[in-house]
């Protein structure tokens, strides 16, 4: 296998590491990038682009990044709170009128960021039409009446997300998340990532697809077993976790250009991995000269946990903050201070405040794991033997 790219002097298990995703659990296109201290020290990719293909992986490559998306979008209310536009603890009606339908009037931003609003599932899912259209869309979520009280307990939102955010950023701001974001975020820092892909990108982006699910014996790697009840939750239609991932019916297909060009905030967003590291770079500090993101004490709200303990969707501990996945068994980041978010079956992006590391892994192979994926966490903790040594 051909790795191409760079390593700072002491990162080459990082390389290593992801060598033996390629040789030893069917790896077939993926890129990783690191930050220290604002600075990069790992940028590799190897592989083809498409998971079915033989056209190499190249340095521009982006994918589809399905829920690591949602790590990016969280930046967006932090910002607007930490702009003085947006009150955590106030009604998200107080901006969306609508959405205090259905018992919904006190559901606080807090709440809703948190996977507590209680409408990870709609009563009627939407067609690929409407979930991309923000008026339907957000129209649907806001009449929905939650399934459980809202802010006495937590869920996933897996698809819902997308709707309850773009709708809250819309009132809030007037423009479209994907717009906000890039004006606001990625334009201004000069990253390959986007909520709402333009056409002049789109010969960039690789094509998904399922590989087959390899672990070497002996690898060390993290085995979360599902418990017979998440199984059975998942082939189960009546189940909320089947319900939460079934609100877009039929299934879209990712690889298509309508997917690709839709505003999903939870789902659909398409990057490289180097803009994901320097994203959650940028969130921790200056990046080349550009003013960190996020000020003390919003980083300091990104890591606070807001919900914790079992997950009414999937079914398992899960941690949360206001929209960030948070380092726990379900999502093992790099230390307790990690904050960012996986994407199901493969990417994932993540911050460290204590370390000063920013991450990013992207690949086209997509497994059944919904949070800790192996392939990624053996980068994770080459990662983490690389700061443990003093790098």
């Amino acid at each position: 296998m051909d790795v191409r790219g760079t390593v700072a002097a002491g990162w080459e298990p990082v390389r290593d590491a992801f060598l033996r995703n390629f040789e030893q659990r069917g790896e077939r296109g993926a890129a990783v990038a690191v930050h220290r201290d604002g600075v990069p020290v790992v940028d590799l990719w190897a592989g083809t682009r498409d998971v079915e293909g033989d056209a190499p992986w190249t340095e521009d490559t982006a994918q589809v990044v399905r829920s690591a998306t949602k790590g990016v979008a969280a930046v967006v209310p932090l910002l607007l709170h930490q702009r003085g536009l947006l009150d955590l603890d106030a009604p998200v009606a107080a901006y969306w009128p609508e959405f205090k339908a259905a018992g919904k009037d006190r559901v606080t931003v807090r709440q809703l960021l948190a996977h507590r609003a209680g409408v990870p599932v709609l009563d009627r899912p939407l067609t690929l039409a409407e979930a991309v259209d923000l008026e339907t869309s957000t129209r649907a979520v806001a009449a929905q009446a939650p399934v459980w009280e809202p802010g006495t307990a937590h869920g996933y939102h897996a698809h819902t997300f997308s709707w309850l955010l773009s709708g809250l950023v819309h009132r809030v701001t007037g423009r479209t998340i994907g717009r906000w974001v890039a004006e606001e975020i990625t334009g201004p820092l000069g990253l390959d990532l986007w909520i709402g892909l333009p056409d002049a990108e789109a010969h960039r982006v690789g094509r998904l697809g399922p590989v087959e699910e390899i672990e070497p014996p002996g690898s060390g790697a993290l085995k979360l077993r599902p418990k017979r009840s998440v199984t059975e939750a998942y082939r189960d239609p009546a189940s909320l976790t089947r319900r939460a991932f079934g609100v877009i019916d039929p299934q879209p297909d990712e690889n298509d250009p309508v997917y690709r060009a839709a505003e999903l905030p939870g789902s659909a967003g398409v990057a490289t991995a180097r803009a994901l590291a320097r994203f959650y770079a940028a969130a921790l500090g200056p990046v080349d000269g550009a003013e960190r993101l996020l000020a003390p004490e919003t980083l300091t709200l990104a890591r606070t946990e807001e919900s914790a303990g079992a997950d009414r969707v999937l079914l398992v501990g899960t941690r949360f903050g206001l929209g960030h996945m948070l380092h726990g068994p379900a999502s093992p980041l790099l230390g307790p201070s990690s904050f960012g978010h996986p994407g199901r079956g493969g990417s994932l992006g993540f911050a460290d405040p204590d370390s000063g590391i920013a991450f990013g892994y992207v690949t086209n192979g997509m497994r059944k794991t919904v949070t800790a994926d192996p392939r990624a966490q053996s980068l994770v903790r080459a990662v983490r033997a690389v700061t443990d040594a003093g790098h």
